[in-house]
């Protein structure tokens, strides 16, 4: 089995995105336009990380922090899920609830 995963942005005539679209076979191959993304590919061989981040430049910095707290939240819980250290990934969440309070995306908790 296989599954093909299609990125298409997008450029001005500055090379800024000004759309983003993806589609995969998993989700029936119609594109969903988003305004942000970023992926990491970890290299088996030179244990190297490459990345992409691209946002679309009508991208306001709210969603922006909003779509970074959701991502950092995710890796919290991939890294659990991946190495089931419960003490590291509690510190990421401890560092997510932290930065989702700053930025306001979730309201300050009592402490």
């Amino acid at each position: 089995m296989r599954s093909k995963i299609e990125i298409n942005v997008e450029l001005d005539e500055q090379k800024v995105p000004e759309s983003i679209n993806w589609s995969s076979t998993d989700q029936g191959g119609e594109p969903k336009e988003v305004k942000a993304m970023f992926i990491s590919l970890f290299d088996k061989d030179t244990l190297d990380t490459y990345k992409i981040d691209l946002w679309t430049k009508d991208l306001q910095v709210m969603e922006m922090d909003r779509f970074m707290f959701q991502g950092l939240r995710s890796l919290a819980d991939t890294y659990m899920k991946a190495t089931n250290n419960q003490e590291m990934a509690n510190d990421m969440r401890r560092f997510v609830q932290y930065f989702g309070e700053k930025t306001g995306i979730i309201p300050t908790s009592e402490q």
